[in-house]
């Protein structure tokens, strides 16, 4: 099984390497050929072309360890390239565990009835889990943890596990606790402090921290969404808590620093009041006001609530749409493929670029967008998880007076606000256009459910019309631009560190310009 796998998953590396330019790869390219040490490498013409213009052929044997000689090759010896090779190694024996499972995972999702499939639950959500990221090609990889551990815990295996729970002292706490939330006596306790859930994987770590005593009894079954470290406790509830590992890099620690859980519900705030003022956008919000932190990134959560109007609507995240379903056919052809598509980009530009007129740009990527699907309604979306936002606190100024707790300029972390709107259009470009439109339209050609040139030209018209007049400049960043800008993942996250890459934030940093795929009639 490892061979069937392997070679497209090295394959798609070397695209990531060459994409991002890492430490100059590109000067290797004769000809559509990498000259890389010991071997040639074929290049294709990409068809289409989505964010380069040329790609790995992935059937000529290529192996990791091509890959990994080729990085050492170039590789500034600073560079973590032993990292990047446990990266690309885990996400292998991840992928050849997830394609073992499938069968029986699918098996078991398919008895499941239609009512159970439907508000915010972890159906969709384990279905979404068998994709691969759009752009960064390791994106299975967890860094630290098992296979034993991914089993048990992944969303992709749909396992139901207790949850542990520690009384914390002296916490920082937010919000109204839910009704379900454990009362002392329910994990083994006589009295105790604050209590906080503890996922399964963290309990080691909690267990040795000062300012936390573990109960003895767990509480409460949980099941993984996507992000694996948000577990569905209830009909209408998540619960986030830190878990000891990486994904999407190795600097891309899942836990969770106390200030993200403060600025996610800060930004959630002035989301609100952009939805106030315009109350015609199709954009349901969670609510995600209720939560705990210590100075500990290990212990603390955040509960996440779900509008009334999700309990009866299918809730797909964007990156289930591509994902074969257990009936058969793929999730998006339960509905018409065009329409739903056509509504979804609608959907989403005007929310995304009403946003951009505020100031705002969101890090809403495929599995923070999901669409509310429900026959008595037309299509919105689900938003949640804010804490990637940029805001210009001026712009958004012109806009709205901050009422209490919804001013940006109390962000704690800085990095989320700018004066720059440059900085604004490479937010929109790579999430909401590269990641949430026309990745989704690719993946729709090659599955041969709708033509890239349809997708294209829709992405496009619905682009256009939710630009106005007033939208000159994101206008000519998108429609009209020259070239896109793409993220450099792989060096920012795992190869090369924040000081050389003068990166302030790596989920932000950004590799050489690729075509625009929006104009360029050759991109078909």
């Amino acid at each position: 099984m490892t061979g069937d796998i392997e070679g497209p998953l090295a394959a798609r590396v070397l695209d990531a390497l060459l994409r991002e330019d890492y430490a100059g790869l590109r000067r290797f390219v004769r000809d559509r050929t990498l000259e890389l040490p010991g071997r040639s490498v074929r290049l294709l013409r990409a068809r289409p072309v989505f964010l380069s213009e040329l790609v790995v052929d992935p059937g000529q044997g290529l192996r990791l360890r091509d890959v990994f000689q080729a990085v050492r090759a170039v590789a500034d010896p600073r560079d973590d390239t032993a990292a990047f090779e446990r990266e690309c190694l885990d996400a292998l024996a991840a992928v050849t565990l997830r394609s073992d499972a499938r069968p029986a995972v699918h098996r078991r999702l398919a008895r499941i009835p239609d009512g159970l499939r439907r508000g915010p639950g972890t159906f969709y959500e384990t279905l979404a889990a068998y994709g691969d990221h759009p752009v960064h090609p390791a994106g299975q990889g967890r860094t630290g943890l098992s296979m034993a551990d991914l089993s048990r815990y992944a969303p992709e295996f749909a396992p139901s596990f207790p949850l542990r729970w520690a009384s914390v002292r002296d916490p920082v706490l937010s919000g109204r606790l839910p009704c379900w939330w454990p009362r002392p006596s329910d994990v083994g306790l006589e009295s105790a402090g604050a209590l906080f859930p503890v996922h399964p994987l963290t309990v080691r770590r909690v267990r040795e921290q000062p300012g936390a005593d573990l109960a003895p009894g767990p509480y409460l079954r949980a099941g993984p969404t996507l992000s694996m470290r948000t577990v569905v406790v209830a009909p209408l509830a998540h619960l986030k808590m830190p878990l000891p590992t990486s994904t999407l890099g190795l600097r891309n620690r899942r836990t969770i620093m106390p200030g993200t859980l403060a600025d996610g519900a800060l930004v959630e705030r002035i989301l609100r009041e952009v939805l106030a003022c315009e109350p015609g956008l199709p954009v349901l919000l969670a609510d995600e006001q209720t939560y705990g932190h210590t100075d500990d990134p290990l212990l603390a959560y955040m509960v996440r609530r779900f509008p009334a109007e999700t309990a009866r609507a299918h809730i797909v995240p964007v990156a289930a749409l591509l994902a074969a379903a257990p009936d058969g056919g793929h999730v998006i052809e339960r509905w018409d493929v065009e329409e739903l598509f056509g509504a979804y980009l609608s959907a989403l530009f005007a929310w995304n670029v009403t946003l951009f007129r505020y100031g705002i740009a969101l890090e809403a990527h495929q599995q923070n967008v999901a669409l509310v699907l429900d026959d008595a309604a037309p299509l919105r979306l689900l938003i949640k998880d804010n804490d990637g936002a940029l805001i210009d606190p001026a712009r958004l100024r012109e806009h709205l007076s901050p009422s209490p707790g919804t001013d940006p300029r109390d962000l704690i972390d800085r990095r989320m606000t700018t004066g720059d709107p440059e900085t604004l259009a490479r937010v929109f470009v790579t999430i909401t256009l590269h990641l949430c439109a026309a990745a989704p339209a690719l993946g729709l050609d090659e599955r041969g459910l709708l033509p890239w040139r349809t997708g294209l030209t829709m992405i496009r018209e619905r682009l256009d019309a939710a630009l106005g007049p007033g939208e000159a400049f994101l206008r000519s960043r998108t429609l009209d631009a020259g070239a896109l800008p793409g993220k450099a993942m792989v060096t920012a996250g795992t190869l090369v560190d924040k000081a050389r890459t003068g990166a302030a934030d790596i989920n932000k940093h950004y590799g050489p310009p690729g075509p625009n795929y929006l104009r360029d009639a050759t991109c078909f």
